[in-house]
Protein backbone atom coordinates (compact mmCIF):
# COMPACT_ATOMS: atom_id res chain seq x y z
CA UNK A 1 0.00 0.00 0.00
CA UNK A 2 1.38 3.34 -0.99
CA UNK A 3 -0.66 5.48 1.45
CA UNK A 4 -1.24 3.51 4.68
CA UNK A 5 -2.50 6.62 6.51
CA UNK A 6 -5.54 6.70 4.15
CA UNK A 7 -6.38 3.15 5.19
CA UNK A 8 -6.25 4.14 8.87
CA UNK A 9 -8.31 7.30 8.28
CA UNK A 10 -10.93 5.25 6.46
CA UNK A 11 -11.40 2.84 9.39
CA UNK A 12 -11.34 5.68 11.92
CA UNK A 13 -14.08 7.56 10.07
CA UNK A 14 -16.07 4.35 9.66
CA UNK A 15 -15.94 3.62 13.38
CA UNK A 16 -17.06 7.17 14.26
CA UNK A 17 -19.94 7.06 11.78
CA UNK A 18 -21.13 3.75 13.27
CA UNK A 19 -21.01 5.17 16.78
CA UNK A 20 -22.89 8.32 15.87
CA UNK A 21 -25.86 6.52 14.28
CA UNK A 22 -28.78 5.74 16.55
CA UNK A 23 -29.87 2.12 16.54
CA UNK A 24 -33.57 1.45 16.87
CA UNK A 25 -34.25 -1.82 18.61
CA UNK A 26 -37.60 -3.43 19.19
CA UNK A 27 -38.33 -3.64 22.91
CA UNK A 28 -40.82 -5.94 24.59
CA UNK A 29 -43.48 -4.64 26.93
CA UNK A 30 -45.85 -6.13 29.46
CA UNK A 31 -49.57 -5.41 29.83
CA UNK A 32 -51.83 -7.86 31.68
CA UNK A 33 -54.98 -6.84 29.77
CA UNK A 34 -53.28 -7.32 26.39
CA UNK A 35 -51.81 -10.66 27.53
CA UNK A 36 -55.30 -11.94 28.43
CA UNK A 37 -56.68 -10.83 25.07
CA UNK A 38 -53.76 -12.49 23.25
CA UNK A 39 -54.21 -15.77 25.16
CA UNK A 40 -57.93 -15.76 24.37
CA UNK A 41 -57.27 -15.21 20.66
CA UNK A 42 -54.60 -17.95 20.62
CA UNK A 43 -57.14 -20.41 22.02
CA UNK A 44 -59.84 -19.25 19.60
CA UNK A 45 -57.67 -19.55 16.50
CA UNK A 46 -56.02 -22.77 17.71
CA UNK A 47 -59.47 -24.34 17.97
CA UNK A 48 -60.29 -23.02 14.50
CA UNK A 49 -57.42 -24.87 12.77
CA UNK A 50 -54.71 -22.19 12.90
CA UNK A 51 -51.17 -22.44 14.22
CA UNK A 52 -49.33 -19.51 15.75
CA UNK A 53 -46.26 -18.69 13.64
CA UNK A 54 -45.04 -15.50 15.29
CA UNK A 55 -45.96 -13.31 18.21
CA UNK A 56 -44.33 -10.36 19.91
CA UNK A 57 -45.12 -7.71 22.45
CA UNK A 58 -43.70 -4.40 21.32
CA UNK A 59 -43.15 -1.09 23.03
CA UNK A 60 -44.53 1.66 20.79
CA UNK A 61 -44.70 5.43 20.63
CA UNK A 62 -47.94 7.25 19.83
CA UNK A 63 -48.40 8.04 16.12
CA UNK A 64 -45.30 6.09 15.04
CA UNK A 65 -45.58 2.95 12.92
CA UNK A 66 -43.79 -0.19 14.09
CA UNK A 67 -42.77 -2.24 11.03
CA UNK A 68 -43.06 -6.03 11.34
CA UNK A 69 -41.65 -8.05 8.42
CA UNK A 70 -43.00 -11.56 7.81
CA UNK A 71 -42.35 -14.15 5.08
CA UNK A 72 -45.61 -15.39 3.56
CA UNK A 73 -46.27 -18.34 1.24
CA UNK A 74 -48.41 -18.03 -1.88
CA UNK A 75 -51.92 -19.45 -1.45
CA UNK A 76 -51.68 -19.97 2.32
CA UNK A 77 -54.38 -18.49 4.53
CA UNK A 78 -53.04 -16.19 7.24
CA UNK A 79 -54.70 -14.40 10.12
CA UNK A 80 -53.01 -11.26 11.47
CA UNK A 81 -53.76 -9.75 14.87
CA UNK A 82 -52.71 -6.44 16.39
CA UNK A 83 -53.71 -5.56 19.94
CA UNK A 84 -53.08 -1.99 21.05
CA UNK A 85 -52.97 -0.28 24.43
CA UNK A 86 -56.53 0.04 25.72
CA UNK A 87 -56.13 3.75 26.51
CA UNK A 88 -55.28 4.69 22.90
CA UNK A 89 -57.96 6.37 20.80
CA UNK A 90 -57.08 5.17 17.30
CA UNK A 91 -55.54 1.96 15.94
CA UNK A 92 -54.43 1.30 12.37
CA UNK A 93 -52.65 -1.46 10.52
CA UNK A 94 -51.33 -1.23 6.98
CA UNK A 95 -49.72 -4.15 5.19
CA UNK A 96 -47.48 -3.90 2.14
CA UNK A 97 -46.16 -6.53 -0.25
CA UNK A 98 -42.56 -6.77 -1.47
CA UNK A 99 -43.18 -4.16 -4.18
CA UNK A 100 -44.38 -1.76 -1.43
CA UNK A 101 -48.00 -1.86 -2.61
CA UNK A 102 -50.51 -1.50 0.19
CA UNK A 103 -52.55 -4.73 0.28
CA UNK A 104 -54.44 -4.25 3.57
CA UNK A 105 -55.66 -1.26 5.56
CA UNK A 106 -57.68 -1.54 8.78
CA UNK A 107 -58.64 1.13 11.28
CA UNK A 108 -60.46 0.98 14.62
CA UNK A 109 -61.38 3.61 17.15
CA UNK A 110 -61.59 3.36 20.91
CA UNK A 111 -65.41 3.26 21.01
CA UNK A 112 -65.69 0.39 18.49
CA UNK A 113 -66.51 -3.11 19.69
CA UNK A 114 -63.11 -4.71 20.37
CA UNK A 115 -61.69 -1.31 19.49
CA UNK A 116 -58.13 -2.08 20.53
CA UNK A 117 -57.94 -5.32 18.45
CA UNK A 118 -57.47 -5.40 14.69
CA UNK A 119 -57.82 -8.79 13.01
CA UNK A 120 -57.69 -9.54 9.29
CA UNK A 121 -57.24 -12.51 6.97
CA UNK A 122 -54.91 -12.49 4.01
CA UNK A 123 -53.98 -14.95 1.25
CA UNK A 124 -50.83 -13.76 -0.58
CA UNK A 125 -50.62 -14.03 -4.36
CA UNK A 126 -46.84 -14.56 -4.24
CA UNK A 127 -44.37 -16.13 -1.80
CA UNK A 128 -42.49 -13.09 -0.56
CA UNK A 129 -41.87 -10.89 2.45
CA UNK A 130 -44.67 -8.58 3.56
CA UNK A 131 -44.49 -5.67 5.99
CA UNK A 132 -47.20 -5.05 8.55
CA UNK A 133 -47.17 -1.55 10.08
CA UNK A 134 -49.34 -1.13 13.19
CA UNK A 135 -49.76 2.32 14.73
CA UNK A 136 -51.79 3.68 17.66
CA UNK A 137 -52.64 7.21 18.72
CA UNK A 138 -52.70 8.12 22.40
CA UNK A 139 -52.75 11.75 23.54
CA UNK A 140 -52.15 11.09 27.27
CA UNK A 141 -49.39 8.49 27.03
CA UNK A 142 -47.05 9.36 24.15
CA UNK A 143 -44.30 6.82 24.83
CA UNK A 144 -44.08 3.26 26.18
CA UNK A 145 -47.40 2.15 24.73
CA UNK A 146 -47.76 -1.61 24.65
CA UNK A 147 -48.74 -3.40 21.46
CA UNK A 148 -48.97 -7.07 20.56
CA UNK A 149 -48.76 -8.69 17.12
CA UNK A 150 -49.54 -12.27 16.15
CA UNK A 151 -49.40 -14.18 12.87
CA UNK A 152 -51.46 -17.35 12.46
CA UNK A 153 -51.52 -19.77 9.53
CA UNK A 154 -54.47 -21.99 8.71
CA UNK A 155 -53.42 -25.63 8.76
CA UNK A 156 -56.66 -27.49 8.17
CA UNK A 157 -60.13 -28.09 9.45
CA UNK A 158 -61.19 -26.74 12.86
CA UNK A 159 -60.32 -28.98 15.79
CA UNK A 160 -63.34 -29.71 18.01
CA UNK A 161 -62.80 -29.27 21.76
CA UNK A 162 -59.06 -28.75 21.40
CA UNK A 163 -57.05 -27.40 24.28
CA UNK A 164 -54.02 -25.11 23.84
CA UNK A 165 -51.71 -28.10 24.44
CA UNK A 166 -53.45 -30.19 21.77
CA UNK A 167 -53.79 -28.16 18.55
Amino acid sequence: MKKPYLFGLFFLSLSFSCLSQEVIRQQACSNESISRQADSLKNLYGNDGYILLKEASISMESEFEMPVIVPLTQGSWYQFVFIGDYSSRLYEVRMYDWQERQVVYRQKKWGDVDGNVIVYSYVPQFSEFHMMKPVQVNKQKRKNLCGYVMLFKRTGAPVANATPDQP
